[in-house]
């Protein structure tokens, strides 16, 4: 009988995730319950949150120990009962780190001929983060400024480019001086700052000399201080993440610089992607557009193998990736 392997959460993480906080085993075969199918994973997604949900409740519960860690996938529907998810179709949804899982009503059924990659990464929740965050929550205009931080991972190489196209002055910062050599010449940024090398401050003020006008933070900790330092008049800020600090022991200090909000009559904001899902249909409508017609591109850093998740989530935290982590199984 096939079983299902799994990667467990074995303890939560304190400070860097070290791999005595997985634990693998088998189990038998899920079985789905009325209206719920049985899926093949096939594809995880690998995202910053994920570290969260292992440590602590957050938006959603943490993750139980014991339980798979939990993440989004995609998977091959084996057995259904459920008229909208037929034997065959693909799904994606909460499928956590197993070779089989569960869905239900809510899952999303994945057309023919869209790439695996593709769907999880610029058609995924990716994608709908780029797309709503920066034009619901930090609404460019046409000749506005904008910076985003993390500028070479999954979601903020796409924001910077949805910036581009419409019309904005686009500066991004990352970890590596490829890295900003790929933003610029392959992306179409104006400007990159590699903030391992640069003095981030500074080189923000030498690249946005009018100011930011709104800056997409992937991020957080010094780098979001020194981009509220630069912030323009009416800028805004959207918070997206915090990468830089969540793997912290201990809570670091707050932006010491937090009244400049006050003096440029600026606006901070955070957003969760699950608020603008019922919207999703309309992003990948324009962002299939842009795709289609050659404006926007995406880049996936692909992992092989279920054991190797964990070694794919620290890529996120090390730097290693550029665009989108996904496991293949």
């Amino acid at each position: 009988m096939t079983r299902n392997r799994r990667i467990t959460l074995a303890k939560r993480p304190v400070g860097q995730v070290t791999p005595d906080c997985f634990a693998t085993d088998e189990v038998e075969l899920p079985t789905p319950g009325p209206g719920e199918v049985l899926v093949k994973v096939g594809w995880l997604s690998i995202d910053p949150t994920i570290r969260g949900w292992m440590a602590m409740d957050t938006y959603l519960p943490a993750i139980e120990i014991g339980a798979p860690i939990r993440s989004g996938g995609l998977g091959e529907v084996i057995e259904s009962n459920n008229d909208a998810y037929p034997v065959g179709s693909t799904l994606f949804g909460m499928t956590g780190w197993q070779e089989y899982a569960v869905m239900g009503a809510g899952s999303n059924v994945i057309p023919d001929g869209i790439d695996p990659t593709a769907a999880l990464s610029v058609f995924g929740v990716t994608g709908l983060t780029a797309y709503f965050g920066l034009l619901d929550v930090g609404r460019p205009v046409a000749g506005e400024t904008v910076l985003v931080s993390g500028a070479a991972g999954a979601t903020g190489s796409v924001v910077g480019q949805i910036a581009r196209i419409k019309g904005c002055r686009v500066v991004g910062i990352a970890g590596s001086d490829e890295k900003c050599a790929w933003l610029v010449d392959e992306l179409g940024f104006d400007a990159a700052i590699n903030y391992r090398t640069e003095h981030v401050g500074k080189a923000i003020r030498a690249a946005c000399p009018t100011g930011v006008d709104v800056f997409f933070d992937n991020v957080g900790g010094d780098i979001l201080e020194a981009g509220i330092a630069n912030l323009a008049l009416r800028g805004r800020i959207v918070l997206c993440g915090a990468i830089a600090t969540y793997n912290d022991d201990a809570p670091r200090p707050g932006p010491s610089n937090l009244s400049l909000l006050i003096t440029q009559r600026g606006r901070m904001e955070g957003f969760i992607i699950l608020d603008y899902m019922g919207r999703a249909n309309e992003a990948i409508a324009e962002l299939a557009g842009w795709v289609m017609g050659g404006d926007l591109k995406f880049a996936v850093d692909v992992v092989d193998g279920l054991d190797n998740a964990p070694t794919a989530l620290d890529r996120l935290f090390t730097g290693a990736n550029q665009g989108k982590v996904i496991v293949r199984l």
